[in-house]
């Protein structure tokens, strides 16, 4: 077994689309990023990066190169999931929650669920997603942010 943890959080910016767990949100602002910014996907991504020992999305996908600009990051979770499998490794559990005083999520999170799962080729119910707030602490709070953390386990694989 193996363990990844991932953290992202980007501020929110007027003219941007809030993307979510690969869903699009209807929202005034949307996270700013080199990519679509989701959050959600990037902790997930790095959370797996993590458990095999690969680094970080900063490191497969640098925000110098021009060919990963507003590049959709269920591209990035799918080429991330690729290495993870090449290494030999299954989803056993991905378990996640995103930080965001507003919009309301509730209502996203099947979709979201669902196309991470499509992504990782895995079952929903091998996705857990939560949503809290920060109480109007710090950026978070004060709405200027959204952010994210993942923690996912991994088994070896005999399916390669």
């Amino acid at each position: 077994m193996r363990i990844g943890i991932g953290y992202d959080i980007h501020r929110l910016k007027r003219g941007r689309r809030l993307i979510l767990g690969g869903v699009e949100i209807p929202y005034p602002k949307g996270l700013y990023g080199y990519s679509d910014a989701d959050v959600l996907l990037h902790t997930i991504a790095d959370a797996l990066l993590g458990a095999v020992n690969l680094g970080d999305i900063g490191q497969h996908f640098p925000n110098t190169d021009p060919k990963y600009k507003n590049i959709s990051s269920k591209i990035i979770l799918d080429k991330v999931y690729q290495l993870v499998r090449k290494k030999g490794w299954g989803i056993v559990n991905i378990d996640s929650v995103i930080i965001a005083e507003e919009p309301e999520l509730a209502d996203y999170i099947p979709q979201m669920k669902k196309n991470i799962a499509r992504v990782l080729k895995t079952k929903v119910e091998k996705i857990s997603i939560k949503v809290t707030t920060n109480e109007g602490l710090g950026a978070l709070g004060q709405k200027q942010g959204i952010a994210a953390y993942a923690v996912v386990s991994l088994k070896k694989s005999t399916n390669r």
